[in-house]
């Protein structure tokens, strides 16, 4: 019996809130179908302005699994997605999963070494691409066969008008447009028109079961080596299910959502891909996080719910503020990825006249698997209590078979139907975070207060939380060290005022070589997409080491923080 058993955070519930969910017994294919059905003149989709309703998305979806079914798509296959946020991104995740195959999400604005490293580990032959990107792929060497890439030109689901102003001889466009196309395909790729022009699936193909893989999601995890989580139709379908649960007061076929949030990232995805969809929101997407084409969106569908992190709430709000933008309307907000400050609090709810309020998961869980209540009971500071049919304990890290009681720090465990089934094809690192009974080992410290709630105090492991991404220091010392003038290097986080942390660096040089900080960073660019290259390198004349010779990172970080003070 444990100090949490009696679960006494199930008091701080939002009225309405259930203390368990009804378990999915069908896929996220049922689930997006169900919503097709129910809604289906109503708006699913927004993209700078033109919409799709559910009946449309539906047919678009059967479309597209026709044409990965055509280039080979069968049961258990990967089908990679290397795609920003766009209708097309949410078409087709829901027809790879529709053939039964297995989801990958990559993040398009990956160098070649990172896609690589992850196409070499999960398998995927088949590849939808953002055009801008797709030659990535398609330049991968023999030993890495790809069959089949879809190239996607995102500015084909803008309104006509969007899409002509792009092609304007004026400075202005041209940029706007090489941003978001490259207006050219790999040769032999198959474009996304040429995909949807086979017709609709056949209705007797196999449908993909609850229990089945969906989605492969590349994280650091607890160890800080990038691998892929595996999560079943049931985990995401929990999930979503626990996301709607937990916010009482939603409407069906009524809620706008906005998508800032990055698909190809587990909150965006849960928040978006599978939570707003199954109630019938109107997802409005938004390519990249852009200040101005938020602010223009919500003069014409505000949103009622939000997902974001806190660097988007504050500059939202500082510019709404600025601009004298209206921003009431946004009832309810989740933020996560970060710590959550209480002045942002203040000054967002001030704006909207709704709630802010923080979560807590990992990719591991689907990913959220604890939030504050949505209501008087929230407690600005902590991430709040365990989402329903999810239970807790507090273990010494060193030793998880021994309990903490409320109020002593230890390492968090989770368990409920989120939790992911383990890491692909890394048995090992599988069973170092998933414990007997279904517990998972988070890898963060935690105090948990005696009516439940949770602040997070520490993490066993350190990793950088930069932007709502995982960074590993590892990967990033050994892009630094394949600098010619390098000879080690310690990669921390530190703390920024509005949350979240900053990718910093201690590089200790090679005898006689001259440094030239902007010149280290630009190396780095050349192998790592650009939130996890340094914002800051400071040389030393040598790293701390514990007696083992492992470089202690957290005295690298005490002795930067101590410097800017």
């Amino acid at each position: 019996m444990t100090s949490f058993d009696t679960k006494p955070w199930l008091d701080a519930y939002a009225p309405g809130v259930p203390h368990e969910i009804e378990l999915p017994t069908g896929s996220l294919v049922d689930m997006i179908e169900d919503a097709v059905s129910r809604f289906r003149s109503k708006p699913a989709l927004e993209f700078f302005g033109k919409s799709m309703t559910y009946g449309e998305l539906g047919a678009d979806i059967n479309r597209a699994a026709e044409g990965l079914r055509r280039l080979g798509v069968t049961k258990g296959d990967r089908v990679a997605l290397v795609l920003p946020n766009c209708p097309e991104h949410v078409v087709a995740f829901y027809a790879a999963l529709r053939l039964g195959a297995v989801v990958v999400e990559h993040n398009p604005l990956y160098t070649a070494r990172e896609l690589r490293h992850q196409f070499e580990d999960h398998g995927a032959r088949v590849v939808v691409a953002w055009d801008k990107v797709a030659d990535i792929v398609a330049d991968f060497p023999a030993d890495l066969p790809i069959d089949a890439i879809v190239s996607v030109d995102i500015t084909r689901s803008m309104p006509l008008g969007t899409r002509m102003a792009l092609r304007l001889p004026v400075k202005k466009a041209r940029s706007s447009r090489a941003a978001l196309t490259s207006g050219s395909r790999p040769r032999g790729a198959t474009t996304w028109s040429q995909l949807m022009s086979h017709g609709s699936l056949r209705r007797k193909h196999p449908r993909p079961q609850v229990a089945d893989l969906a989605l492969l999601q590349y994280t650091s995890g607890t160890t800080g080596t990038p691998k892929g989580a595996m999560l079943t139709h049931f985990n995401l379908r929990s999930n979503a299910e626990q996301g709607r649960a937990w916010v009482p007061g939603l409407r069906e076929g009524a809620e706008v959502f906005y998508g800032v949030l990055p698909l190809f990232h587990a909150y965006g995805m849960t928040l978006c891909l599978t939570f707003a969809m199954s109630m019938g929101a109107r997802l409005v997407l938004f390519p990249k996080f852009d200040v101005d084409l938020v602010l223009a969106a919500f003069a014409k569908h505000p949103a009622t719910f939000m997902p974001a992190v806190p660097p988007i709430y504050d500059s939202l709000q500082r510019e709404a503020k600025h601009r004298k933008v209206d921003l009431t309307g946004i009832r309810f907000s989740i933020s996560g990825a970060m710590s959550l400050p209480v002045s942002i609090v203040e000054r967002w709810e001030e704006a909207t006249g709704g709630l802010l309020v923080e979560g807590y998961g990992m990719t591991e869980t689907s990913p959220v698997a604890v939030g504050n209540p949505i209501g008087p009971s929230r407690r600005p500071g902590t991430v709040g209590v365990p989402f329903p049919s999810t239970e807790i304990r507090v273990v010494d890290p060193e030793d998880p078979t021994v309990e903490r009681v409320p109020g002593e720090a230890g390492e968090l465990l989770l368990r409920g139907p989120q939790v992911f089934s383990g890491y692909w094809k890394r048995p090992a690192d599988s069973a170092a975070v998933l414990l007997d009974d279904g517990w998972l080992r988070t890898g963060d410290i935690v105090e948990v207060s005696p009516d439940g709630f949770i602040t997070i105090v520490d993490r066993v492991k350190e990793l950088i939380v930069t932007g709502g991404f995982n960074v590993s220091p590892s990967e990033v010392e050994l892009a630094l060290m394949g600098h010619p003038d390098i000879r080690e290097a310690a990669v921390v986080g530190l703390p920024l005022p509005g949350g979240g942390e900053q990718v910093a660096a201690a590089v200790v040089l090679k005898p006689g070589a001259a440094f030239d900080e902007q010149a280290v960073r630009d190396f780095c660019r050349r192998g790592l997409t650009a939130y996890k290259v340094p914002k800051k390198v400071v040389v030393v004349e040598d790293l701390p080491r514990s007696l083992i010779g492992k470089v202690l990172r957290r005295e690298v970080r005490d002795a930067m923080l101590k410097a800017d003070a």
